[in-house]
């Protein structure tokens, strides 16, 4: 009995120490909060301020939301059934134009913004491997609700869409997508991104 006894001790405290060594995984809303606060605070860095410093922020924030971001689910849900039909190399094109589409659209109209607002973090619910934060953008004059959608398909909190004032991006993207595809074609659709994607780059 001793010997059994010593035998139980010994696998709770393996099981004690193994749970202490292994960090609990983050809440979502924390994971948001965290990427939130560090993009702020490098956009707010007087060490990157300026014209000179564009590209340095830009790589810096971008490595941050890649971090997060699950751009394949994103452009996955955006694009809708015809992203069946396609190759995986072809899957793998789509996605990354469509990363540098939503780099191109959104860098820019944030650090304009940045020093002039605050976010409130208002809850967040969660239901198996998927979550919502809520958060709302504080502006002079101004209260914008962004909700954050979450999957933790792999293991960690990824953002796979972002509801801005009641509009989806996700359902934004999927409505105008379609709408290229019925009036061209897949290629068609492809062509217009290009263009598109080009033209921001370019300052369009």
């Amino acid at each position: 009995m001793p010997r059994l006894l010593n035998q139980t001790f010994a696998l709770l405290a393996l099981i004690s120490l193994l749970t202490l060594a292994a960090p609990a995984a983050a809440e979502p809303q924390q994971v948001v909060k965290e990427v939130i606060d560090q993009v702020l605070s490098i956009l707010n860095n007087p060490a990157y301020a300026g014209p000179a410093q564009e590209q340095q922020r830009h790589r810096l924030t971008k490595q941050l939301v890649d971090q997060h971001f699950d751009y394949r689910e994103m452009a996955k849900r955006s694009l809708g059934a015809p992203w069946n039909n396609l190759s995986n190399a072809q899957r793998d094109d789509f996605v990354s134009l469509f990363a540098e589409l939503l780099e191109y659209s959104y860098a820019g109209k944030i650090e304009r913004y940045v020093q002039h607002l605050r976010i409130e973090y208002t809850g967040q619910s969660l239901e198996n491997d998927y979550a919502e934060v809520r958060t709302v953008v504080v502006q002079p004059n101004d209260r914008i609700p962004i909700t954050y959608r979450l999957t933790n398909a792999s293991g960690d909190w990824m953002v796979y869409d972002v509801v801005i004032d009641g509009v989806g991006m996700v359902s934004n993207y999927r409505f105008q997508f379609a709408q290229v595809i019925n009036q061209s074609s897949y290629n068609g659709l492809l062509n217009r991104l290009r263009n598109r994607v080009n033209e921001l780059r370019a300052g369009g």
